[in-house]
């Protein structure tokens, strides 16, 4: 590949991904208007023509690892893996 169609290649993606992120901006601001409208209406569920719409509160719980390094450092240590991968940027 040359220079030129490497170029090219760089400038098709960076202008692809500046759409993807005006399209995930519109995208969360029809989000949250959709949710405030719900949390206006105190409802968990909607229905909207052909859409049921769901905004609920789901509990789940997590490992707090920090806190499990904090009081068990080493053992903490013990269960430590390593791993590796590649970053692709472009600047």
């Amino acid at each position: 590949m040359t220079d030129k169609v490497l170029n090219n290649k760089v400038k098709k993606l960076k202008a692809l991904q500046e759409q993807a992120a005006e399209l995930e901006k519109s995208m969360k601001e029809l989000e949250t208007a959709i949710k405030d409208e719900m949390t206006a209406r105190e409802a968990e569920e909607l229905k909207s023509g052909d859409y049921t719409i769901k905004y609920k509160t789901i509990v789940s719980n997590r490992f707090d690892s920090k806190a499990f390094k904090t009081a068990y450092e080493s053992l903490y240590n013990q269960y430590l893996k390593a791993t590796s991968t590649k970053r692709f940027t472009i600047a």
